[in-house]
């Protein structure tokens, strides 16, 4: 099974960066052959990106999503907007959007729900802060905010979604996990779910994020319970992306 590795810029970009990053994404495709590569463009440049990316292996991804299809909601964007673009992926449940955007858990499960229904891959982002990171709450942390969802519609609202480990303290700062730390949660993690549901942990996958770069993601990948990596900073520069994707090819 193909490890997968997602591109999200954030608040970053413009047509001219796209275009450059792309074309030499296109030129460099051999590199990453044995990956499946997003990328998670602002939400403007989405549509831009969909027919840059078009008949190549390079998937979209969103940064977001509304908990609704249509309607009187000024500013968002739905999930069918999404699907008609050709998006993939949608993160959800980012520790920035809970944080700016007060996004609490019931908003997520219907993010969840609806992006679900439009058979687009929810991106599932959870982690703890630096205060539970010290107390050792990792484990009670990740499993507190799945444990909301499956509460809510089962286990099943879990099958064929994507699990983004991403410690709060570690995203953007420069701060890394480590390799024993990121192992265990996203090993717990598993186990959690599976015992929830047997054999559930082969439909859906563990990816890491926080402060992913070239000296840690080969390390990272290669691990047993880590199916890709979400890469925020590093991914904004196209040869320090390039430089990623070489390493953990060697």
């Amino acid at each position: 099974m193909k490890k997968i590795i997602i591109c999200n810029w954030k608040l970053n970009g413009n047509k001219k960066f796209i275009k450059k990053y792309i074309k030499i994404l296109k030129k460099n495709n051999k590199l990453y052959n044995n990956y499946i590569i997003c990328i998670s463009p602002p939400i403007i440049y989405m549509d831009y990106t969909s027919k840059l990316i078009k008949n190549t292996n390079i998937l979209l991804t969103s940064q977001n999503v509304d908990i609704h299809l249509k309607g009187s909601f000024t500013g968002e964007i739905s999930a069918k907007m999404l699907k008609n673009i050709n998006t993939k992926y949608i993160i959800i449940g980012h520790s920035e959007r809970r944080l700016y955007h007060k996004e609490n858990n019931n908003i997520l499960l219907k993010k969840i729900i609806i992006t679900k229904k439009l058979n687009i891959t929810p991106i599932i982002c959870i982690g703890e802060n630096i205060n539970d990171y010290n107390l050792k709450n990792s484990k009670k942390i990740c499993k507190k905010q799945l444990k909301y969802f499956i509460k809510k519609k089962g286990i099943k609202i879990l099958k064929n979604i994507i699990i983004a480990y991403e410690p709060i303290w570690s995203i953007g700062t420069g701060k890394n996990a480590s390799i024993k730390h990121i192992n265990k949660i996203n090993k717990y993690i598993k186990k959690y779910i599976n015992n929830k549901y047997k054999n559930i942990n082969k439909k859906f996958k563990i990816i890491y994020g926080g402060s992913v770069n070239k000296n840690n993601a080969k390390e990272i990948l290669k691990q047993k319970n880590i199916d890709g990596l979400l890469i925020g900073k590093s991914s904004l520069n196209i040869k320090e992306f390039l430089k990623i994707i070489k390493n953990i090819n060697t």
